[in-house]
């Protein structure tokens, strides 16, 4: 397992994970909730891909996005995507930026 999942699945088990408004609206249209997505990273055994985002939105440069899709407990297949947040040189949380049914 990848030292990036690692991190991740650590953010995410101490409760340390948001989701944009996007990633909400997803879910709601998916009907899956928090604890779905948390069970998905949980159980995953690695990183999908890795992108670089293009944002327009962004004052600064590219930023890393990872991608996983796997289960959770339920067996239902869910496509995460997020980025780490470091505020004052601290890893501080998990981002999720896209959270839906895997197709």
């Amino acid at each position: 397992m990848s030292d990036v999942l690692v991190r991740i699945k650590r953010a995410v088990l101490a409760g340390h994970f948001e989701f944009s408004r996007k990633a909400a609206e997803e879910m709601d249209l998916h009907d899956l909730t928090r604890l779905d997505v948390a069970e998905s990273i949980m159980n995953a055994v690695a990183i999908y891909k890795t992108i670089r985002s293009t944002s327009p939105y962004r004052g600064r440069g590219r930023e890393t996005l990872y991608v996983i899709q796997s289960t959770n407990l339920r067996g239902v297949a869910i496509y995460t995507k997020g980025k780490l947040v470091v505020e004052a040189d601290v890893e501080t949380y998990y981002f999720l930026v896209s959270a839906k049914r895997s197709e």
